[in-house]
């Protein structure tokens, strides 16, 4: 291999860096390091053939970067991997057998047969596991960087990226966030060309992906991504100065992909002269050909290694062929769905009470929640000095400081992502939409990590996101939906929508008290129009437990939020009715007993909400009653909601729209059944 001997003389010469230069010893422990993830890929291709592995990212050709980012960090800093980077997990000492046991979905698994390849996290390692959206990782880093700062712990983040994930929305974002909160974070970007077979050109028009950095006022460092040696030189620069100036680096890794982007893709849409430019950069090559060169191993120590390397594959692929496919009962997988939480209870409540507006609960509620756990860090637009904007951290800045009380700039994916970082470090967060129409933002986030974090790898994201919604304040169609029933067809949420002032503030304390993500929904409309003697001391109510609103024997009235108080409304002209109103509270779980409870006694039931007909959770309820209690039913189930439009701005039409007329209509219908 004349031609790569040459290249190597250029490429590896012997470095001298941070006032050192690397023994002999060393170098041969990063070469160790640097061929382990090579053979084990080898293998994995031979037995992806064979039909014992369903799929394979292949990182061969970019191991130099996260094996030198694995030996540059310290071992408790962590790492936000891709899909193509085993070697940050083979450099944490990670058990082969296990890691063999993920890829083949085996219970020993990481994940326990539930996620594939790379989907996984293993906090004993300080590694977070990754989703298949790629950009998600780099807002999570920001959360662990957060910590890492609050602590003064003098650790970094790092988080990788391909040059394809550098076009997402999260990765502005995260990179935006980054900088204006000063995070020690390292973003590190491994740009081998293509976004799957779309090569760069067709990506950015920027002359580099380091180039993108000065748009943060961040510095950014370029490094060959095929030179072990310059990589861990330049993780450990970017580390020092990340922490010492407390500010954000990116680092663009120059790589290639030797395989397809995963096996089935092929590389035929890369021209054949780069496939061979790049070969003769090989990085595990190149490497053993500069040890060799300076006579610092020999062909027969070579072979030696591998072959105890390639033992130590074999060994452990014994152990998880031997076992048995993964086999989990109903039972563990709903109970994994979630982290265990003690049970909250009804007890009787705090006796001094005072009269207050529904958003004045609320805001009592978050403030004692503050004081009682001194590691929830509350985000979200303008709630430090402007105290949000409905006023409901007003004051909260003076009291506890503004690294516990943190403005955001307008990015709810980054913000939500950081939420789920703060909780891998042991933090509570509340983030907070301006308005939950703004959710959509941060969509995937709550959908694809907040609520699958658990099940697939045991970390739990302590994260409760305040969401202000609901019509009847004329504010149109982006500021006054409820899409509540997006996330209660999520499994790993869950939903508290309280109606009372009382409810809010002990359902929004509970929902600290838990360490699963909880989504609160509060009614714009509500906030200054309805008060109530509400207990002043700190107390929570049980999540997932209805209340009995008014007692009746003629029908069910099941609702909640706004609801409760148009059927309040509307039997208060109704003397006549008995209705039980059964005000749900928790959408999600929901109190299927008390549902039952109260069909048993009345026989009829109404199932209304305030969102649109189509799709709403009273659908969900009336199905499970149509099914569960039909032999206690005198009539048919009837529910009803809002027009399946968009929420009018008019306000005729917005309250044609809201369903508190056709409410009246269905209690008269039934009752005439």
């Amino acid at each position: 291999m004349p031609e790569i001997n040459q290249y190597n003389a250029i490429l590896f010469e012997r470095k001298n860096y941070s006032g050192e230069s690397h023994s002999d010893e060393t170098l041969i422990e990063f070469y160790k390091a640097l061929i382990k993830p090579r053979l084990i890929e080898e293998k994995m291709l031979i037995l992806l053939r064979q039909g014992k592995i369903t799929k394979w990212f292949s990182g061969i050709g970019q191991e130099a970067i996260s094996v030198g980012v694995g030996l540059a960090l310290d071992l408790k800093e962590y790492i936000l991997p891709m899909h193509r980077n085993l070697g940050a997990f083979t450099t944490r000492n990670i058990s082969l057998a296990k890691l063999f046991a993920q890829f083949q979905g085996k219970k020993s698994g990481f994940t326990r047969g539930r996620d594939r390849s790379f989907h996984f996290g293993s906090k004993e390692h300080h590694i977070v596991g990754m989703i298949s959206h790629l950009g998600p990782q780099l807002s999570i880093a920001n959360g662990i960087a957060l910590a890492n700062k609050l602590e003064n712990n003098q650790q970094v983040t790092l988080a990788f990226s391909g040059d394809g994930a550098t076009s997402q929305g999260e990765f502005h974002e995260a990179l935006n966030v980054a900088a204006v909160w000063d995070l020690p974070v390292i973003f590190l970007v491994e740009n081998n060309g293509y976004g799957l077979s779309t090569p760069n050109n067709e990506q950015f028009r920027c002359a580099s992906i380091s180039d993108k950095a000065i748009g943060y006022g961040m510095e950014a460092m370029q490094v060959d991504g095929n030179n072990i040696l310059e990589v861990i030189s330049t993780i450990k620069k970017a580390k020092a100065k990340a922490i010492s100036e407390s500010r954000p680096i990116l680092v663009e890794a120059l790589t290639f992909r030797m395989r397809g982007h995963e096996e089935a893709s092929g590389t035929k849409y890369v021209p054949i002269e780069l496939m061979k430019e790049w070969q003769a950069k090989d990085p595990v090559q190149n490497y053993e050909a500069f040890l060799q060169g300076n006579q610092i191993i020999t062909e027969k120590e070579i072979t030696k290694l591998k072959s105890q390397i390639k033992k130590e594959i074999d060994n452990a692929l014994a152990i998880a062929f031997q076992e048995a496919l993964t086999e989990n009962s109903i039972e563990n997988e709903l109970k994994d769905l979630f982290a265990p939480t003690h049970v909250l209870k009804e007890n009787s409540l705090p006796e001094k009470k005072s009269k207050i507006r529904f958003v004045d609960a609320i805001s009592k509620g978050l403030y004692q929640a503050m004081e009682k756990f001194p590691n929830l860090i509350l985000m979200g637009q303008d709630i430090a000095e402007y105290g949000g904007v409905f006023k409901i951290t007003e004051g909260f800045l003076k009291k506890f400081g503004k690294e516990r009380v943190r403005n955001t700039p307008l990015c709810e994916s980054a913000i939500i992502g950081a939420g789920l970082g703060l909780s891998v470090k042991g933090y509570k967060t509340m983030v907070e939409m301006q308005f939950a129409d703004f959710v959509t933002c941060g969509f995937n986030q709550i959908i694809n990590n907040l609520a699958k974090s658990h099940y697939r790898w045991g970390q739990n994201a302590d994260v409760v996101v305040r969401m202000p919604t609901g019509a009847g304040v004329k504010a149109g169609p982006y500021h006054s939906q409820s899409n509540e029933a997006w996330f209660t067809h999520t499994p790993g949420l869950k939903v508290v929508y309280p109606s009372s002032p009382s409810n809010a503030k002990g359902l929004l304390t509970a929902a600290f008290e838990d360490p699963n993500p909880v989504l609160y929904f509060e009614h714009k409309a509500l906030y200054r129009s309805i008060s109530e003697e509400v207990p002043e001391e700190y107390y929570t109510l049980p999540i997932g437990k209805a209340s009995v609103v008014t007692q009746g024997k003629d029908i069910s009235i099941i609702t909640y939020g706004m609801g409760v108080h148009w059927a309040k409304e509307i039997l208060a002209e109704l003397p006549e009715i008995s209705a039980e109103i059964i005000d749900l509270r928790t959408l999600l779980p929901w109190d299927k007993d008390a549902v039952k409870t109260s069909l048993m006694k009345t026989n009829k039931v109404l199932v209304c909400n305030e969102d649109c007909l189509t799709g709403s959770l009273s659908g969900e309820i009336a199905a499970w009653i149509a099914e569960n209690c039909f032999e206690f039913l005198d009539a048919p189930v009837m529910r009803e909601g809002s027009l399946d439009t968009p929420v009018p701005f008019a306000a005729k039409l917005e309250n044609q729209f809201l369903p508190k007329e056709r409410i009246r209509e269905k209690i008269l219908k039934l009752m005439a059944y």
